[in-house]
């Protein structure tokens, strides 16, 4: 915890029996206001406004608690729309525009949950509307300029292969380790048996103008592509970490606090390319790929486009007929195996598929060949829970995010929100439990 959220760093053990007794003492004090604060933030988000009202009773300050996201007692209660635990709060002299690490005041966090009663509360005491409506709600991103060729292609003979190893395969080129410019790159080669097929060379220019495109933390990073020599290569950003099958495979189930997560990063990605007008289906969302940036797992990216399709959107309803069967079985939608009409409702199927897998920490229907496994889920088959250790709110929003109806599938835009408020429940529960032990 920082020194400064909770009241100064303590002083150092002195050599004296006074310097110990006061550094106790301190320790002490210190103890008991962290356990204040967890209890103030614990009850604001409880709706018990009674307990609040008595622990500022003994203790004002408590008002403007912290916990590790800067968040207050008012900003909690301003999500859910507790009303009367914001007045009491308020009537303390809680700060109506305290600012969370994102920037956001309850105002914000309130008009992102859109608790509407109390959106007019906050504003009647002065509540001004600051980040990103809400640190729960993602910003539509603003579309970058598309860059002039000359801005990315890049000349082969940047490219160091000297060290290079392959690093993954596909259905018509391989990926390889190498260097450009002294820094670690994934490259995309074409096969050299394949440099003259039409529909190969069509695919490989449309991942190229589709990853032109893209800028978001939790997309792989396009650099460049060679387009005008043979071999035809696509440069992205090299990720240490690996891929999340062979993280599922090597660590099994995941902790809930981990799998929340790794979900998060990935609904933030897929929720940039479903922004509206212009829709990107990945069509292929699945383990092997989404990328781990580093060893230690704590950020993830989505990559590989090779199938993914970019739309035009003329309203949120819209549907597209394209090619069935698109993507790897063992995570397709059953409209897909069906050569149905689907639209962007496709990836929210992959995800859940993902979802239990690192809950469960085996793949859906493990127990079937890929194709048996999309068959058996177009049946309306689902795979079932095992695990004790998953929570019932990630269980419930799996099952909604794979409904055989696409219509009732929530977007990506929407499990974030509920992502969010499953992790402040896992995170205040987690602080009731080490306080209170």
């Amino acid at each position: 915890m920082s020194s400064d959220t909770y009241g100064g760093e303590l002083p150092a053990q002195g050599s004296s029996g006074k310097a110990s007794s006061t550094s106790s003492a301190d320790k002490q004090k210190e103890k008991a206001r962290v356990s204040r604060t967890s209890l103030i933030l614990w009850h604001a988000h409880q709706n018990d406004a009674g307990a609040v009202r008595k622990l500022l009773e003994e203790d004002r300050s408590l008002v403007h608690a912290r916990d590790y996201d800067n968040r207050t007692p008012l900003h909690v209660a301003s999500l859910h729309g507790w009303i009367d635990v914001s007045k009491c709060l308020l009537d303390c002299g809680a700060d109506v525009n305290a600012q969370d690490r994102w920037k956001n005041t309850p105002l914000a966090d309130a008009e992102g949950s859109k608790k509407h009663n109390m959106i007019e509360l906050l504003k009647s005491y002065g509540g001004l509307s600051y980040g990103q409506n809400g640190s729960h709600f993602e910003p539509k991103p603003v579309p970058p300029p598309l860059p002039n060729k000359c801005d990315w292609e890049i000349d082969p003979s940047e490219l160091d292969f000297s060290n290079s190893n392959i690093i993954g395969k596909g259905s018509f080129g391989e990926i390889l380790k190498a260097s450009w410019r002294g820094t670690p790159v994934a490259v995309k080669r074409i096969l050299p048996s394949l440099l003259d097929d039409r529909l190969v060379i069509q695919d490989f220019r449309h991942e190229v103008n589709l990853l032109v495109k893209l800028r978001h933390p939790n997309i792989v990073q396009f650099l460049g592509a060679v387009t005008e020599r043979k071999p035809l290569m696509l440069i992205t950003e090299y990720l240490r970490g690996g891929d999340l099958h062979q993280y599922l495979k090597e660590k099994g189930a995941l902790h809930p606090s981990t799998a929340i997560n790794f979900a998060l990063d990935i609904a933030r990605g897929m929720a940039y390319l479903h922004n509206e007008p212009n829709v990107i289906i990945h069509r292929d969302l699945k383990p092997r790929n989404v990328l781990l940036v580093n060893s230690s797992a704590d950020h993830l990216k989505v990559g590989d486009f090779g199938l993914s399709k970019l739309i035009k959107v003329q309203n949120s309803h819209d549907i597209y007929k394209m090619t069935g069967e698109t993507g790897s079985y063992r995570y397709m939608a059953p409209e897909v195996f069906k050569h149905r009409k689907y639209d962007k409702k496709v990836d929210v199927f992959s995800f859940a598929m993902i979802l239990y897998e690192m809950l469960e920490g085996e793949p859906p229907f493990s127990n079937y060949e890929p194709y048996e496994a999309a068959k058996y889920v177009a049946e309306e088959h689902r795979p079932f829970f095992r695990s004790k250790l998953y929570l019932p709110e990630l269980r419930d929003l799996t099952d909604k995010c794979w409904a055989a109806d696409a219509n009732q599938r929530p977007s990506f835009l929407d499990i974030l929100k509920r992502l969010e408020k499953i992790k402040e429940n896992v995170l205040t529960d987690h602080h009731w439990n080490i306080f209170n032990a």
